[in-house]
């Protein structure tokens, strides 16, 4: 099985997750968490100033970018009052100076990340992650009366507790290009992830499961669900990224996600921006 997912649409699917995930707010909660978005070409930035992390504060690109574009997201992050920002830059569209690029607007190497990519049929076909789902456990898609639970466990789970988060994370239900699924013990939900639809392409976005429910089949589970999801909105691709894993390091997420069938397609370093103290 091959990956072939286009590195310029892999790339735009995960930022315009990132983007579409904190714009699904109200205009006035936007306002309130510093929640904007800057297009140049095929560079989207996007920033949630409200919450202090790289994570939501960054810039997606499918093409190379020129220090004129660094020059002008940084500008944007500056307008925005980020306190940090990152730009994630594939190795295939990285410039042949990139290394000077980053050293004129003193971006410095941070965390690194791995993309995934999979064709949407081909990894069906090679796993059934409903399968493994401990008995006593459900998987579904969370409607409007789940929102605020979906929203704590998530927001929770990644450690995002902060002011006006689980808004954000709310308001992404149902949102246009959105779907949302859990896994529930009975009544309560013990795990999350949500689905993207970018043309041919989706984003397996915010997939955490509560700790004392791990290692039971939930997050197996969601990837079939939202491959299934992705194939009933036409997608030929899905994608998704996690941390890489250092030596003598175990990363569940990196291996759930090479079990439902996805590939790795290349390691990214995330390029940081910091405004000067």
């Amino acid at each position: 099985m091959t990956t072939t997912v286009p590195t310029g649409l892999a790339e735009m699917t995960e930022v315009g997750a990132y983007a579409a995930w904190s714009g699904s707010s109200s205009p006035d909660h936007r306002e309130a968490m510093g929640i904007s978005s800057l297009r140049r070409g095929a560079a989207l930035g996007t920033t949630l100033a409200g919450f202090p992390s790289f994570m939501v504060n960054r810039v997606g690109t499918g093409e190379p970018l020129g220090t004129d574009d660094i020059t002008a997201f940084i500008g944007f992050f500056r307008e925005q009052g980020v306190p940090q920002a990152a730009f994630m830059v594939a190795p295939p569209l990285r410039p042949d100076d990139w290394q000077t690029i980053c050293k004129e607007h003193d971006l410095t190497a941070g965390p690194t990340f791995v993309k995934l990519g999979a064709e949407v049929k081909s990894a069906l076909d090679a796993a059934d992650g409903l399968a493994g789902l401990d008995n006593g456990l459900h998987v579904g898609r969370v409607g409007p009366e789940h929102a605020r639970e979906y929203a704590e466990v998530m927001i929770n789970t990644f450690g995002l507790a902060k002011p006006g988060m689980l808004e954000v994370a709310e308001a992404c239900v149902g949102a246009p290009g959105w779907e949302q699924y859990a896994v529930w013990q009975s009544d309560r939900i013990i795990a999350v992830g949500s689905v993207w639809f970018n043309g041919d392409c989706a984003d397996m976005f915010g997939g955490a499961t509560l700790p004392d429910h791990r290692q039971r089949g939930a997050q197996s589970a969601l990837i079939t669900a939202r491959l299934r999801a992705a194939r009933a909105a036409g997608c030929r691709w899905a994608v998704a990224e996690t941390g890489a894993e250092a030596p003598g390091e175990h990363n569940p997420s990196l291996h759930n996600l090479q079990r439902q069938g996805f590939q790795t397609m290349y390691e990214r370093t995330t390029w940081l921006w910091e405004p000067e103290r």
